[in-house]
């Protein structure tokens, strides 16, 4: 697979009629749209629409945010008394949320403003469920023009974006600064994982006795996103997922990166995969340390303060190839439905401005930790509670886009968690479990992509 453009090419399959049927049966909910979907929002005139006074958004609460989405709805309510907005629990995790507007799509009941993931929200563009939001952003008087260029353009395609940045995040390296301390090691994450492979034997001997110790490292959960951590060991090792449309899952560097993650585990014994949270198996005192979303940090750091544990974050640690940028972006985005009313989705626009506005992108970073994603936002005072949040800022400046086979092959994320759990919990061969999964993502583009492409 030798085909090569840009992310704007790619985009523009959607005009080529890239919908339902290239979606289903490729993992994850099926993202078809139903009949009877409102008229495009680019031929609306807002001018001539009153906002409706009541509209719905579905989240997964991202980073345990409810709290805090609680409460900046109440503040958007009080500012907008006339628009009254439900909080509708779509799920634990971005894939609930998908299968839940998904179901939707069948009624006439759809929630108006959906969070969406990096893998979720070309989906529904894709199969026209969603409608792009500039002209209505524009028409409640949002000067979009201050949204951090870098993720407000993860959404953009054929000259429109299709949703705003919300709960926007890099994977970060969490350790216990007491471990690492008891090591006698420095205050700091590992610049490379060579590095911390040489640290590992100096923490476990330091920790081993510790009640409830079980891993120096724990790999995050599986099923949460190992497609997204695994790219920088991948791109550490100068190997990844695919070059642009080129799965390279297989190649050399590729299955070395990959064979050194397995020898941790089964070989050199000093890491472990998380059976569901590795923040909360670093808190419970039971690992030395994690990779996992900056959404974790300020929950992580709460959680490590009550039992009176120092924790500590720090840059992804780079490989033997590239030390740098060896971080991917990820998070989520907000989007309005396409079958919903004019209305409905005018009081949506004003809604996502408001969720997203300066003020509200660093309440929410407070919060949670995830990123502000309004340049204007003023960081000062939550940096100042919480400073591990300037590394998370720190790094965004040397992140990576993420490897195509991951973001545009629909169920691409799936397999490749699947695959994880081979060789990492099943101690399958690693050359072969990656060369069954080229051939899986391989078929995923030859019949849901390449045909749609230009020529």
């Amino acid at each position: 697979m030798s085909t090569q453009f840009d992310r704007r090419h790619f985009m523009a399959l959607t005009a080529l009629g890239l919908g339902a049927t290239a979606l289903s049966g490729c993992g994850g909910p099926n993202t078809s749209g139903g009949g009877g979907a409102a008229k495009s929002a680019a031929n609306t005139d807002w001018s001539k629409v009153k906002p409706a006074a009541k509209i719905s958004f579905m989240s997964s609460h991202p980073g345990t945010s409810q709290p805090i989405e609680q409460k900046l709805i109440e503040a958007f309510q009080k500012e907008n008394p006339d628009i009254k907005v439900d909080l509708i629990t779509g799920g634990a995790n971005y894939e609930e949320v998908a299968q839940k507007f998904q179901t939707s799509q069948a009624g006439n009941n759809v929630p108006d403003v959906v969070v969406a993931s990096d893998v979720w929200w070309f989906r529904y563009t894709l199969s026209s469920t969603i409608v792009p939001v500039d002209d209505i952003l524009k028409a409640v008087s949002d000067k979009t023009s201050d949204y951090n260029t870098t993720l407000f353009d993860d959404y953009k395609y054929n000259d429109a974006h299709w949703a705003v940045p919300y709960a926007r995040s890099t994977p970060l390296f969490y350790y216990n600064k007491d471990h690492f301390k008891k090591a006698g090691l420095p205050d700091r994450a590992p610049k490379t994982w060579d590095e911390f492979a040489q640290w590992a034997p100096k923490i476990k001997a330091a920790n081993a006795s510790a009640p409830g110790y079980t891993n120096v490292y724990q790999y995050p959960a599986l099923a949460g996103y190992a497609g997204w951590t695994l790219q920088n060991v991948l791109w550490g090792y100068g190997g990844g997922w695919s070059n642009q449309w080129d799965i390279t899952c297989d190649s050399d560097p590729s299955v070395k990166a990959l064979q050194w993650v397995q020898d941790t585990i089964n070989k050199d014994n000093w890491a472990g995969v998380s059976s569901k949270d590795a923040v909360s198996d670093m808190t419970a005192g039971a690992v030395s340390a994690t990779v996992s979303s900056t959404g974790d940090l300020v929950g992580t750091i709460k959680a490590a303060k009550a039992k009176n544990m120092n924790i500590g974050v720090g840059f992804l640690p780079g490989g033997p190839v590239s030390a740098s940028p060896v971080c991917p972006t990820g998070g989520s985005g907000l989007v309005i439905a396409k079958k919903t009313s004019p209305e409905r989705q005018l009081a949506a626009a004003k809604f996502i401005s408001f969720m997203t506005n300066a003020s509200s992108t660093a309440q929410f970073s407070a919060a949670t930790g995830y990123m502000p994603v309004r340049t204007t936002a003023d960081m000062k005072d939550v940096i100042a509670k919480t400073p591990e949040i300037q590394v998370a800022l720190d790094q965004l400046k040397v992140t990576k886009s993420q490897d195509y086979a991951r973001v545009f092959l629909p169920g691409a994320d799936q397999e490749m968690a699947k695959s994880a759990a081979k060789f990492m919990n099943q101690k399958a061969d690693v050359k072969a479990t990656m060369t069954d999964l080229k051939g899986t993502l391989e078929g995923i583009y030859n019949k849901d992509v390449k045909p749609k492409l230009k020529s």
